[in-house]
């Protein structure tokens, strides 16, 4: 095993909690804590080996709106606006819930931080310590 693969499924080890997948789980955790690029690996594994499935697309999004608050972690405006309006379409694909996530609301969050962005002409970086994004999932259907 590489020393990747080694250190993404101890990431992913300890999100071992309930009914989902360690690395679909772990992904929001990361998410939540700021920790972007890590929710982006740990989502990539559950991904990568199921491109063309089901949730291909749908996971992709996920690690695409990682993706952008890296960059706006690195103040990289524009790229981020790139993986927003990506990982919207991806996401779009799917149904107003999809595996416990509320697909609509995380819409919705995409569009106004890319709106930020593009009413400021890329010149500022609305992601601040105070106004960190937050995913929830949604097990009221479960």
């Amino acid at each position: 095993m590489s020393h990747k693969r080694t250190r993404i499924s101890e990431m992913a080890g300890q999100f071992r909690e309930g009914k989902l997948d360690p690395r679909y789980a772990g992904y929001f955790e990361l998410f939540n804590r700021q920790k972007y690029f890590e929710a982006h690996e740990v989502l990539e594994h559950l991904w990568l080996p199921d491109k063309q499935g089901p949730n291909g697309a749908f996971y992709k999004g996920l690690i695409q709106l990682a993706g952008a608050f890296v960059h706006l972690q690195k103040n990289r405006p524009q790229p981020a606006a790139s993986l927003f309006k990506i990982a919207l379409a991806n996401l779009e694909k799917y149904p107003v819930t999809h595996e416990h996530l509320n697909v609509q609301t995380t819409g919705e969050l995409i569009r106004q931080w890319l709106a930020w962005l593009e009413r400021t002409n890329f010149s500022g970086n609305p992601l601040t310590a105070a106004n960190p994004p937050e995913l929830k999932l949604d097990w009221s259907g479960a």
